[in-house]
């Protein structure tokens, strides 16, 4: 099960997904400061339990760490997702409200992924339902 990130963390793997390459609790913490008061030790601090969370990896370049993401935010989006449903009893009615609380672009996003995501997630209805059989 995935955690969502707190506030700060997600502040902090927003600059790192956004930027896409490897960075220093300096960089992040100049970033930060152009928003909020914070500390060194803070941002030091978020970004160790970010990589002891199995977010980030991490490379010791002279003294400090660069850090980099493990996986990309629209994984950790899905990964949020599927763990939302899966906690439904109904997953099917679960999709069904999801799906009206859609926007068209959203919607229009959705049956441009299950284009790209291939013919193996096409809806089959020549299937016979699962159920009893006669």
């Amino acid at each position: 099960m995935v955690r969502q990130l707190g506030e700060l963390e997600d502040a902090v793997m927003t600059r790192v997904w956004r930027w896409n390459r490897p960075v220093t609790v300096r960089e992040v913490l100049l970033d930060l400061r152009t928003e909020r008061d914070i500390a060194y030790t803070t941002v030091m601090t978020v970004l160790d339990k970010l990589y002891r969370k199995g977010w980030l990896r991490r490379e010791r370049v002279g003294r400090a760490y660069r850090y980099e993401a493990v996986s990309s935010r629209e994984t950790y989006t899905a990964s949020l997702m599927n763990d939302a449903w899966a906690t439904s009893e109904n997953p099917a009615a679960a999709l069904v409200h999801f799906f009206g609380m859609m926007s068209a672009e959203q919607r229009a996003a959705l049956r441009d992924a299950l284009r790209v995501a291939g013919p193996d997630l096409e809806v089959d209805t020549e299937e016979t339902p699962p159920g009893p059989t006669r």
